[in-house]
């Protein structure tokens, strides 16, 4: 089961969309969110839609290779100090948690997501593509285990070369 739920949670983490909410006050992906870089012509083209978009950006250069590095935001999912929930409340709570996923990587706000193998402290990760880590933060407590205190989060600004993929 925990396979499937790390599977189910690897393609959510995969998904995009154009849809755009405000009636939370929190910017739509129209608003934050950047074209592919396979849209964009230049790297440099890339890191001006970026900045305008609030992101943190630099060029790291190795070599005859130039990257465009992005500042992400990885939040840990650790165990909160409210776990008392029965079998029933537990199930639903996931149920929201896993909608709450889906729907934060259909806005293009989270880039990769995946629960832990291990029992311990430190349940699972997110990686959200935010201007900000108010944002990313604000984003994560959105998440109906963390409002409930089944989780909490904890949260470090990430730097990864934009367009870079898992192997």
């Amino acid at each position: 089961m925990r396979k499937l739920t790390f599977l189910i949670l690897l393609l959510l983490a995969g998904l995009v969309s154009c849809k755009q909410e405000t009636e939370r006050g929190i910017p739509g992906p129209a608003e934050v969110a950047v074209e592919s870089p396979d849209t964009l012509s230049t790297p440099e083209e890339q890191a001006e839609k970026l900045k305008s978009k609030g992101h943190q950006i630099f060029f790291y250069k190795d070599g005859d290779t130039t990257y465009l590095m992005q500042q992400y935001y990885v939040v840990f999912l650790k165990s909160g100090k409210n776990r008392s929930q029965d079998s029933t409340e537990a199930a639903e709570l996931q149920k929201q948690h896993l909608a709450h996923f889906t729907k934060m990587a259909e806005e293009g706000y989270l880039s990769l997501v995946g629960p832990f193998e291990s029992e311990g402290d430190i349940r699972g990760i997110a990686i959200y593509n935010t201007p900000t880590e108010e944002m990313a933060d604000s984003l994560a407590r959105l998440d109906p285990m963390v409002a409930a205190g089944r989780l909490e989060v904890e949260i470090h600004p990430w730097w990864a070369a934009k367009g870079g993929k898992l192997k």
